[in-house]
């Protein structure tokens, strides 16, 4: 059996990582590709669900998950822990299903030491004056917050050059596009190509 491709998604707040993320997911079927749900202890917010977005944890149980070493990647944001799950994300890869990874350049490093074949993909924004609307327009944050996440922007946009694919989204289908082209390109690659369609080239290349 094919083993899927875990793919790592890191952008800065605001870069627009979570619509397209929800997008592509929307396209079925999509080579068999699931979002990882990650743990956090930051409280919930408005829209989000327990289970579907997060696992909404106290900061007591994800120590002890920690602990446990039950996660592939943590790390503290701000006053917040967030983590990956181990167990059912390498579940998901040995039954040939991709797993997407929404995480930040710190969890990228270290999932990409545990797991070197993952596929990395950095999102940026077109100009920070762009990002500061986005962030605005939310509508969710203190003026305080935001220019805590503006200026830990700019340290995480500094950390792109460690991904395998960079994209701007200026243009949301375009930026669409443009990630759709990188899972069809992992796709055709000659490693998942020849076990698919193994029955096809052994005829080919057959001399009777």
């Amino acid at each position: 059996m094919i083993k899927g491709t875990l793919y790592i998604i890191s952008a800065p707040s605001g870069a627009g990582k979570s619509s397209l993320i929800r997008e592509l997911l929307k396209i079925e079927p999509f080579y068999k590709t699931c979002i990882s749900i990650s743990y956090t202890t930051r409280p919930v917010r408005q829209g989000e669900w327990h289970g579907k977005h997060y696992f909404f944890v106290s900061i007591e149980k994800f120590k002890r998950m920690i602990e446990e070493d039950a996660f592939l990647e943590y790390a503290q944001v701000f006053d917040n822990y967030y983590g990956t799950p181990r167990e059912p994300i390498q579940q998901a890869l040995s039954k040939g299903v991709n797993m997407l990874l929404d995480i930040d350049w710190q969890g990228a490093q270290q999932i990409r030491t545990k797991i070197p074949n993952s596929r990395s993909i950095f999102i940026l924004p077109p100009s920070k004056k762009e990002l500061s609307r986005r962030l605005h327009s939310r509508g969710q944050d203190s003026k305080e917050m935001i220019n805590n996440r503006m200026q830990r922007a700019v340290i995480e946009m500094n950390h792109f050059l460690e991904y395998d694919y960079l994209i701007i989204n200026d243009d949301f289908n375009i930026a669409l596009l443009d990630l759709m082209a990188i899972f069809r390109a992992e796709r055709l690659r000659v490693n998942c190509q020849k076990p698919l369609n193994s029955m096809l080239i052994k005829k080919l290349l057959d001399n009777h």
